[in-house]
């Protein structure tokens, strides 16, 4: 029996600690905000197509852009964690993130977030032709971590402040391909910022209760009792959303105009409805009828994008 413990325990040894790792490798990823990092990838690689000359010459200035902005991504979303752990800390749905739950220490994600972001940035500054997607990524990151994240404590702008970040990775995209910026990645640019703000305050009105503990000011959080102004702010950005998206098409030719336009205003005039709904009854279904609404614009609108600016080339070549 001396024997069998002898062995069995360096190997119950060796499981715990590959569990533990495991367990570990998880919070760090969990530190990168992975489902947003995918959503913000998806929009550097239509800028980038959208900006890129056809062939296979694109692909690895491609891939240098998309794991650049991916690493920088992910030391933003790092160092958002490091700098909301007490808030974080008193939100329901945030109460069980590596940091608050104490399973990694909060200078790890200071050091893990500051590493990834040097590292991201200056990845794409040396792999690529120009700094133009270098210096996107890093006004990026700054913007988000050093101007939006604290605003969320101090004004309910925060969410208008914020959308210039979250619009910023079409334009890492497009910088990637051509090495500056030309208007249809604006457009891009124009799409993603006014889109976020419906998207944004949806989400503020179904956590308003958890951000009010968290003290972030919120609209919903510094609005009425009703929540009217969050409800017809909502809508007047999805209203503002409708030419944003028509626009555009001005900026393609021949029948790939019509291609956009006949499916990119039908989506946010659809969106549109779901928002006055919410304006009208503002309750938490109708709110997350708007963030599953807008979720359906963003990708309808990209793949349109993507079809009218990028196909044509691609068919011609």
């Amino acid at each position: 029996m001396a024997v069998m413990n002898t062995v069995a325990e360096p190997v119950a040894t060796d499981e715990a600690a590959l569990v533990s790792l495991k367990a570990r490798l998880a919070d760090y990823a969990e530190l990168t905000k992975p489902k947003i990092a995918a959503m913000a990838l998806v929009t550097v690689g239509v800028g980038f197509l959208l900006g890129a000359t056809p062939g296979l010459a694109m692909v690895q200035p491609l891939l240098h852009t998309l794991v650049g902005a991916a690493v920088v991504a992910a030391g933003g979303s790092a160092l958002n964690h490091w700098l909301e752990r007490r808030a974080d800390a008193k939100m329901r749905r945030t109460a069980n993130r590596p940091l608050v739950a104490g399973r990694l220490h909060h200078l790890e994600a200071l050091v893990f977030g500051l590493t990834l972001g040097l590292l991201g940035v200056g990845y794409l500054w040396y792999a690529l032709p120009t700094p133009a997607a270098a210096i996107a990524a890093a006004a990026t990151a700054i913007l988000y971590v050093g101007v939006y994240t604290p605003l969320k404590r101090l004004t309910s702008w925060n969410t208008v402040v914020g959308a210039i970040p979250g619009a910023l990775p079409p334009v890492i995209g497009w910088c990637g391909a051509t090495g500056g910026m030309d208007a249809p990645g604006w457009a891009l640019f124009a799409i993603l910022f006014v889109w976020q703000l419906p998207h944004f305050y949806s989400i503020a009105y179904m956590h308003r209760e958890d951000y009010a503990r968290g003290g972030m000011k919120m609209l919903p959080n510094v609005d009425h009792a009703d929540a009217r102004i969050t409800g017809w702010a909502t809508f007047a950005t999805a209203l503002l959303l409708v030419p944003v998206t028509v626009l555009p098409g001005l900026l393609f030719e021949g029948a790939w105009r019509w291609v956009y336009l006949a499916g990119s205003l039908p989506v946010a005039l659809w969106f549109l409805a779901r928002c006055l709904r919410f304006a009208r009854t503002r309750t938490t279904p109708t709110a997350r009828t708007v963030l599953r609404g807008s979720l359906v614009y963003l990708l309808a609108v990209m793949a349109l994008f993507v079809a009218a600016g990028v196909a044509p080339r691609y068919l011609a070549g």
